[in-house]
């Protein structure tokens, strides 16, 4: 016969997660056991029971399950009495959680040998008393698992509906983790993806020595990056505990958002208590998801916006809806604009783009103004500030893709802003087309390639391109290609055939054998100015990677 009833008491498995049931050592203490007696196995009072079995067949192991309390008298082993050798090992094996035998009958003794396997084990074993019946044990066990577990249910319904209350109320980390130091009495912390403590509870010595243990006491061996999505499937929220410190993952929409750390300075924490930090968890988990919707909300409408004013949409009223996102567009401005390189992942590597700029700007320029649109970030910030510097720290901040960034003029006021919109807009394309990805380009840097990025026809620079170089328009004769690169060198220095000379490491008369076979090849550009440009300016639309 197998009871199995919902148990209240619960223990931590290795794994990590709560094990429901009683204690073999409470078990023990039931008035029916008053007179039982542990005769080996005591390492293992702390198993947890969660069944009990009554073994009177002798193919009992076929039908044992973990964590059971298997009563028996013997009797399917009385005429095998040299299986008890290898039952506990068995049974052990099995997880099962404690043997209580009833000897007289059909066992006078048990052999020593399974006695000092029980102890090796720390699997319990226990000699009941001839007077009680397995029914009264069945009976007395079962009746205090149940008035264990409705005590257990209503503290944690108390403590469901007052956490759920803090949601409904609007109620946020620091309203969730005073509760749960009201109703447990210890200090309680919620920390973010990142360590960072978001909110703490409890008495102020515990919260002290909380603080200074809580950034490590449970941490995972891999944190994963703040707001990384991780695959269901790996996904393992595992709850530690060592007594004095209990620490629960949130986690919330595949996302792991962080933890809540518990500390009792009298290492009073209980499984019970354990239990409703997992609650707790779950509501703090409601908060994050909530908060992230209402940021997301705000985020696109500042977004929006901010669109707007760059595209001159704005209105009348810019300044005032600005300052009402603490921005500041009244003053001198820059703006700047990061697009992601076309080979990084786009929903992913932008949402870290944005935050990396978020961080950046508040560093540099509170009163700055920073959002995100479908393909790019931008940045509105003081004319005072290293526009510079500070993309270089936001690009430094995103170690997985790659974004170009390009720089405006100074605009005089929120009118102006459409024009440096542009300006940045195009810094950045050139910019990457000079230099590749992850490019910082400046408007006024630009040069005639600013001239060159105003003709939309590609195919029509192609084809200035290839009239002008002929031959040398290619990369698939290397012959030309060196060519090429002694024509663009002669052109950098005016013609200067020493200097040209010396920088490409090449014997004066043999570089006179080359303007030869250039001029012969392109025309006597040594004489024609004109030519000269347009050579030059073929060699510039070359060096504009994606034209």
């Amino acid at each position: 016969m197998t009871i199995d009833p919902a148990a209240p008491a619960m223990r931590l498995a290795s794994t990590g997660t709560i094990l429901h049931g009683v204690s073999v050592g409470e078990v023990l203490g039931v008035s029916t056991l008053a007179d039982a007696r542990l005769i080996a196995g005591k390492r293992g009072l702390d198993r947890i029971v969660q069944r009990l079995n009554v073994m009177e067949v002798p193919d009992i192991l076929a039908w044992v399950k973990p964590h059971e309390l298997l009563l028996t008298t013997g009797y399917p082993l009385r005429n095998t009495p040299q299986s008890l050798d290898r039952l506990v090992a068995d049974l052990d094996e099995r997880g099962l959680a404690a043997l209580a035998i009833k000897l007289g009958r059909y066992l006078d003794e048990l052999p020593e040998e399974m006695v000092e396997q029980a102890d090796r084990l720390g699997f319990p074993l226990i000699l009941l008393p001839n007077d009680v019946g397995f029914d009264d044990i069945l009976n007395q066990v079962l009746t205090d698992i149940l008035n264990r577990q409705a005590g257990l249910l209503a503290r944690a319904e108390e403590a469901h509906r007052a956490l759920v209350q803090i949601v409904l109320a609007g109620g946020g980390m620091r309203e969730v983790t005073a509760e749960v130091a009201g109703l447990l009495d210890v200090a309680v912390a919620a920390l973010d993806a990142g360590g960072q403590i978001l909110a703490s509870a409890g008495d102020a010595g515990q919260v002290a020595a909380l603080r200074e243990t809580c950034l490590t006491v449970g941490a995972p061996p891999e944190q994963p990056s703040p707001g990384t999505r991780v695959p269901s499937s790996s996904i393992a929220p595992v709850t530690a505990s060592d007594g004095h410190h209990a620490v629960v993952p949130v986690v919330a929409g595949g996302h792991h958002h962080g933890r809540i750390v518990a500390f009792s300075a009298s290492g009073a924490l209980t499984p019970s208590d354990i239990g409703i930090l997992e609650r707790a968890a779950t509501v703090a988990a409601l908060v994050v998801t909530k908060q992230e919707a209402v940021t997301a909300v705000e985020s696109k409408y500042r977004a929006d916006f901010l669109r707007d004013v760059l595209t001159g949409r704005g209105g009348t009223r810019v300044a005032e809806r600005a300052r009402a996102f603490g921005w500041d567009l009244e003053r001198p401005v820059s703006v700047l604009v990061a697009e992601i390189d076309p080979d990084a992942e786009e929903r992913p590597a932008q949402d870290r783009m944005l935050t990396a700029w978020q961080s950046a700007v508040r560093r540099y320029d509170p009163r700055g103004a920073v959002a995100g649109f479908s393909h790019e970030v931008v940045a509105v910030v003081g004319a005072g500030i290293d526009t510079i510097r500070l993309a270089r720290d936001a690009l430094a901040a995103v170690s997985d893709c790659t974004f170009s960034t390009g720089l405006s003029r100074v605009a005089g006021g929120a009118d102006l802003l459409p024009g440096a919109y542009g300006q940045a807009l195009k810094a950045a394309r050139v910019g990457r087309q000079l230099h590749g990805g992850g490019a910082v380009a400046h408007f006024d840097e630009l040069g005639v390639y600013r001239l060159l990025s105003l003709v939309n026809d590609t195919d029509e620079l192609h084809a200035f391109v290839r009239e002008t170089l002929g031959s040398l328009a290619g990369d698939d004769d290397v012959e030309n290609a060196d060519l090429r690169r002694t024509l663009q060198v002669l052109l950098e220095t005016n013609l200067n055939v020493a200097e040209t000379a010396r920088r490409l490491h090449f014997h004066y008369n043999t570089l006179r054998y080359r303007i030869g076979k250039l001029e012969r090849m392109l025309g006597n550009f040594t004489e024609d100015a004109h030519l000269r440009l347009n050579l030059t300016l073929a060699l510039h639309v070359l060096r504009m990677r994606g034209i």
